[in-house]
């Protein structure tokens, strides 16, 4: 199938079309338009010409459209499902979560729609306010850019597209390489919802080419990226005055507090360790063991990994599928060799059949390995012991990323200190990292990014701050 740009309403031909493959079979699954510069400015010029009557469309109206997308992906749910676990090798029951949480994201969008407000100001309460009546309103942006990664090619797009039309701002939206047709199929929805033309703009392409003139360009007011902290932050140098929200990288980590029974914590461990081979911002990475309980952990933990079932995508039955790209699936197993080297031990994987790596699972790991320092994103995970909670949080705020953490504790103070001294975006108590729905505020410190996504959060990202003051 050969896959056009969809620019202004219409379906457009590009000058080049590239073979986009299957990440687990290898074979040719589409043919994908690639934009160039012509193409990106038109489909800045169709958002900006769109912009003023998505700013007057009244809230009702945006809601109506977003509504009418959740039940359209809903007749459409094996549909979608299957693309994703086609182009991106996402298994196959995992994709249908991820259409299921698509369409709660969407659901969202239209309740946030109705819910942009401001709030009166007593301008009395400061010397000179008297006499004075004062309101804020929140008013759409314009032109917003959004660059989004493989791994949710579906909800993290929604993440991004609901929250703009809920604002009343219009879009360009250049999805993954490898992941474009979910997004193609997003626009086909979308026009069916009635969205007006030039609202909704999909380029597909170069990552780097198209997203330099969406950055730089004076009428895109804001861009909001997803990716790897190196694209993130010459996003955040080239951008200049426009909002930036950025979702970059992590290496997750939970701890582990003696006296917590460990039955009811392994199978939803291994879940965030392996669910998606890994590539999930939030996917457990690094996890942090009482002494107490190290050694149960551990060989539960590993009894768990190798019930996975891996295979074909496709396949209902299937728990673990390839990675995104043969680098990926080297990288990973290069990584793990290196953190052999250095002393840790493997106690499962360490092997691969193509792309498909083994999940695998290391103990006793050195923190500046690069598994322990920097963002896997493969099915990889280790097991280090500790002495005591306040020995893990250490470990844990000694990264440059942070995201999200988990503590398992079953004593309230503990769990309170940690909540404090975590030095990540959010810290879920008796539950793993990778642990996220779409309406809670979501985003990181450090090099994990800047910002929050969760649709109310990002409205208000993407939304600007108007004070209306009247002398009575």
């Amino acid at each position: 199938m050969r896959k056009k740009l969809y620019i202004d309403g219409q379906w457009v031909e590009a000058d080049d079309y590239r073979p986009l493959f299957s990440p687990y079979s290898g074979e040719q699954i589409a043919e994908i338009a690639y934009a160039g510069p012509a193409d990106v400015q038109r489909a800045i010029e169709a958002a900006e010409r769109a912009k003023p009557r998505m700013a007057r469309m009244p809230a009702h109206e945006r809601a109506a459209i977003l509504e009418r997308l959740s039940a359209l992906i809903r007749e459409k749910a094996e549909e979608c499902a299957q693309l994703i676990a086609l182009e991106a090798a996402k298994p196959l029951k995992t994709a249908r979560q991820e259409v299921e949480r698509t369409i709660t994201t969407y659901k969202f969008a239209a309740e946030e729609a109705k819910r942009i407000h401001g709030e009166t100001i007593p301008m009395d309460a400061a010397p000179g306010g008297e006499d004075r009546i004062a309101y804020t309103i929140r008013q759409p942006l314009g032109v917003v850019a959004a660059i989004t990664p493989f791994n949710f090619p579906m909800n993290l797009v929604a993440h991004k597209v609901g929250p703009a039309l809920a604002a009343g701002n219009t879009i360009v939206l250049k999805p993954a390489g490898q992941t474009p047709l979910s997004a193609l199929l997003l626009a086909e929805l979308l026009e069916q919802a009635g969205l007006p033309a030039g609202a909704l703009n999909v380029v597909t392409g170069s990552g780097s080419a198209i997203g330099d003139m969406l950055v730089t360009d004076e009428r895109v007011k804001a861009v909001s990226f997803t990716g790897s902290p190196e694209v993130g932050i010459a996003i955040r140098n080239k951008a200049g005055l426009k909002k930036v929200t950025l979702e970059l990288g992590s290496n997750s980590a939970l701890i582990v507090d003696q006296g917590v029974n460990v039955d009811e914590m392994i199978a939803r461990a291994v879940t965030g360790a392996f669910s998606y081979a890994g590539q999930v911002c939030i996917s457990l990475q690094r996890i942090y063991v009482h002494e107490a309980l190290f050694d149960e952990f551990v060989w539960k933990f590993v009894k768990q990994t190798e019930s996975l079932q891996l295979g074909d995508p496709l396949d209902p039955q299937t728990d673990l599928s390839a990675v995104i790209s043969p680098h990926d699936a080297q990288r990973a197993l290069a990584w793990v060799a290196e953190a052999e080297q250095a002393g840790a031990v493997i106690a499962a994987g360490n092997r691969s059949d193509g792309n498909l790596v083994h999940p695998t699972v290391l103990l006793a790991v050195r923190p500046d390995s690069s598994i322990s320092c920097s963002e896997a994103f493969a099915p990889v995970v280790m097991i280090n012991k500790i002495a005591s909670v306040e020995e893990g949080i250490q470990l844990v705020n000694d990264s440059r990323y942070g995201l999200q953490a988990g503590v398992y504790t079953s004593d309230l103070r503990t769990a309170f200190a940690a909540a404090e001294a975590l030095e990540v975006g959010g810290v879920m108590i008796n539950d793993i990292p990778t642990f996220r729905v779409d309406h809670m505020p979501y985003g990181g410190v450090k090099e994990s990014g800047t910002g929050r996504e969760g649709v109310k959060y990002a409205v208000e990202e993407m939304t600007e701050l108007k004070l209306v003051c009247f002398k009575k």
